[in-house]
């Protein structure tokens, strides 16, 4: 019987491992904030996440280059799972942040690494794999809530936690048994860090990777500080900001599933450039539109987001030797992280004497990235 293909496998465990976190992102700060009555230490249920994520990145990518890729995958849905039975068992602060620790290290393989192996798996197709493995995290991210209400309808309760660690141990089975492994470097091929800096060094790469930090940072921002900022300047309600993230996870996921089979025949360039010019008219303008209105220009830049992103993570893979997917997919989600942690805190910020002046920053400096990549490819 023939295995299933990489796409479908990968696809598959990410969006088990989605489902499970959609269910339990809003609980864990409910959790800390009654035991401690403390929004700072609700901050650091993001902050613990993102600085485990971010100090693997690229360690792991450059590990997977030389021992295989495969091998971190299921490590990092094993790790997924211990974080989840912690969260179930544990009592303390102190464990649920450790398990955050834990659970930002096992998900650092799988944003990253998936990529890399699909862009090895589908030489000629990277843009729309990679599309379809980007929107299948997404779709998981915006079930996952729903599930979570089945399972506890009144948000209390720690069947959740469990119900995330079973699925991420589904995950990693299915990644063990199921996928092929990819071939390992040669001797003559194995990459040194003297390459992977040359490959950074690179004009194009860098931009690119600048762009990438202002993804993250516009995905930050939309996820965070832009729900507040709506909520008292459109006067948007609960549903309404349950919905602003649906439209976010869906317009991010549908665009790269089209933009990354169209980038694949045409080229990446276009893509990139107005990608990126879409994400900052429309950031640029929605203060503009008042109330649900504000829904158009926010969909626009979600649509944008998402084709810079496909079109970005597709390009860097195709820049680089099949001796350093990992590690450049390592480095592509470093500088997303580090654009998605410190990006809504600059935006914040700069927003605080001035409504919508941080939105209309992130837009311009949307704008001169897009006329940066237009320059550099000229």
């Amino acid at each position: 019987m023939q295995k299933p293909t990489p796409l479908f496998v990968l696809c598959m465990s990410a969006t088990l491992l989605m489902l499970g976190v959609g269910m339990i992102v809003a609980l864990l700060p409910q959790r800390i904030h009654k035991m401690t009555d403390s929004l700072e230490s609700v901050g650091l249920v993001a902050s613990v996440f993102a600085l485990a994520y971010l100090l693997a990145q690229l360690p792991i990518g450059s590990l997977s280059d030389r021992l295989g890729p495969k091998r971190f995958l299921v490590i990092g849905y094993l790790l997924c799972a211990v974080s989840g039975l912690m969260y179930f068992s544990t009592e303390t602060v102190g464990g649920i942040l450790l398990g955050r620790a834990v659970q930002g290290l096992g998900e650092a393989p799988i944003w990253a690494l998936g990529p890399a192996v699909l862009s090895l798996a589908y030489p000629t197709a990277k843009g729309r794999v990679i599309g379809i493995y980007n929107a299948a995290i997404h779709a998981g991210l915006t079930a996952g809530p729903l599930l979570g209400l089945l399972i506890t309808p009144d948000g209390q309760g720690r069947l959740p936690f469990l119900a995330f660690a079973v699925l991420c141990m589904l995950s990693g089975l299915c990644v063990l048994i199921f996928l092929r492994p990819t071939s390992r470097p040669t001797s003559h091929t194995r990459p040194t860090f003297g390459q992977f800096l040359s490959l950074l060094r690179r004009v194009q790469a860098m931009v690119l990777l600048l762009g990438v930090l202002l993804y993250g940072a516009g995905y930050g921002v939309f996820l965070t500080v832009l729900p507040v900022s709506l909520a008292s300047t459109n006067g948007f309600g609960a549903t309404a900001i349950s919905l602003l993230f649906v439209l976010f996870y869906a317009a991010v996921s549908l665009s790269q599933i089209v933009a990354g089979a169209i980038s694949d025949r045409i080229g990446r360039q276009g893509f990139l450039v107005w990608g990126m010019a879409l994400a900052a008219a429309g950031l640029a303008i929605f203060p503009l539109f008042p109330g649900h209105w504000a829904f158009v220009p926010l969909a626009m830049a979600s649509i944008g987001l998402g084709i810079f992103c496909v079109a970005s993570i597709a390009e860097l893979n195709e820049s680089a030797p099949d001796s350093l997917k990992g590690a450049i997919s390592g480095s592509y989600y470093f500088f997303w992280g580090a654009g998605y942690v410190l990006g809504p805190l600059a935006i914040g910020a700069v927003s605080k004497s001035v409504p919508f002046i941080g939105f209309v920053t992130l837009a311009i400096l949307f704008g001169i990235q897009s006329l940066a990549v237009r320059i550099v490819r000229d």
